[in-house]
């Protein structure tokens, strides 16, 4: 070998020292060595290593942006923290609900295709509020595209005035919303992990689901092949688009300006216990009787002064009664009240009506959705444990746990699922 070719390697392996740590290390050592040590395997050692070093620094590729939807159940530090953000959260989304209660299956509709954005077979993607920027970059006119903008605002504007101590990520406000529309209209209280690190901005929405995906406007294949890539089953599918199917059907209140009345008994006299029988209810003479002896009905305040006073969640008595007044008519044991309804078509489906997801459900493409369909049409807490099952998981579909004690524990563990046996 020439000296002038033996220079330039050495020339490289000098420079090679200043490669950042991605460039492999060469295996042998000066004591390896001893047993091989003629001049040209020394070179063409050096060699390997310094082209090695060059061509991985050329052609190493950017990290997959979209593989993984990060879990840490502690980033809202304790339990008092925790509780305060997802209650702010679930406030917002239940007075948007009150004020218009179209919303309630937008809400709902966003967590589910945040979780349908998973792919089950790369693992792409995933629950990491991607859809709320979809949704808000979207130039769709649609009277559904824009109730989602409308829905996806109060999921923003409810993170900007939260304070820092409480904030929440879109991440997990998106999967909380959907929570938060089934106890609306007097579901059951679905409970989630927290914890979603949220996307990075220049991380976009998948292509392979579109944002209205559950809007009616797009076929049941499509609809049943989003669940399927995902991961999910028949039951899972079922126990999801059940609740979706009430939440589209359910009776509400049709009166907005109602919406701010607590649906708690209020007693007449305060400082008293007793039953509400024993209280004479208030005329509107002694209530203008109390209100004059305070002042608050003279004629020189200024106009509109207490016309809008801010309405504050009353979080206090049982979970149903948290936030005030319901948008709807149902309870925990009547909210598979329309499955009921939809069961009885199992044998002539093409007459149903409660549209596409009546069409999916007891399509004969999926069988095993008919038979669980009946499963929670004869139980109520069948149901009910099936869907908070499924909708757990579906919010933490290709998550991975991270942080402590959280991740030695959880990662890597299979999620809980139904089967369709």
């Amino acid at each position: 070998m020439s000296r002038s070719f033996a220079a330039f390697l050495a020339v490289i392996a000098a420079s090679n020292a200043f490669v950042p740590s991605m460039v492999p290390r060469c295996e042998k050592t000066a004591l390896s060595m001893e047993s091989n040590n003629d001049r040209r395997s020394f070179l063409s050692g050096t060699a390997g290593v310094a082209l090695s070093g060059i061509f991985t620094s050329l052609t190493v590729a950017p990290q997959d942006a979209n593989a993984v939807v990060y879990l840490d159940p502690a980033m809202y530090g304790d339990q008092e923290n925790r509780i305060s953000a997802v209650d702010s959260l679930k406030e917002s989304v239940r007075r948007a609900i009150l004020q218009k209660p179209q919303l309630a299956p937008i809400f709902y509709a966003m967590a589910v295709i945040d979780g349908l954005s998973y792919n089950a077979k790369n693992g792409d993607f995933g629950p990491d509020g991607r859809i709320i920027s979809a949704i808000l970059a979207s130039n769709a006119d649609t009277p559904y595209i824009k109730l989602m903008k409308e829905a996806a605002n109060t999921i923003v504007e409810s993170k900007k005035s939260l304070k820092k101590l409480t904030s929440i990520t879109i991440a997990d406000a998106v999967a909380l919303g959907g929570t938060e529309a089934i106890e609306a209209v007097g579901g059951p209280n679905l409970s989630i992990q927290v914890g979603r690190t949220d996307a990075k901005p220049s991380q976009a929405f998948t292509s392979d689901i579109p944002i209205d995906l559950l809007s009616g406007s797009h076929s049941i294949e499509e609809v049943r092949s989003a669940f399927f890539r995902s991961g999910l089953t028949e039951r899972e599918m079922t126990a999801i688009l059940g609740a979706l199917l009430t939440l589209e059907t359910v009776e509400k209140e049709k009166d907005p300006k109602d919406w701010a009345k607590s649906a708690k008994p209020a007693f007449r006299e305060r400082g008293k216990m007793g039953r509400m029988s024993e209280f004479k209810r208030l005329t509107d003479e002694d209530i203008a009787a109390e209100l004059a002896k305070d002042g608050e009905d003279d004629e020189d305040d200024e106009p509109g002064l207490f016309d809008d006073e801010p309405y504050i969640a009353d979080t206090f008595g049982t979970r149903e009664q948290a936030f005030g007044k319901k948008a709807g008519d149902l309870d925990s044991k009547t909210f598979n009240k329309y499955l009921q309804e939809l069961n009885k078509y199992v044998k002539k489906p093409e007459t149903q009506p409660y549209g596409w997801i009546g069409d999916l459900i007891l399509d004969k493409q999926n069988p095993g959705a008919g038979i669980w369909l009946s499963k929670y049409a004869q139980s109520y807490l069948n149901y009910q444990k099936d869907l908070g099952i499924a909708f757990n998981s579906l919010t933490q579909l290709g998550g991975e746990y991270t942080g402590g004690k959280y991740e030695n524990l959880l990662k890597n563990k299979p999620r809980k699922t139904l089967g369709d046996s």
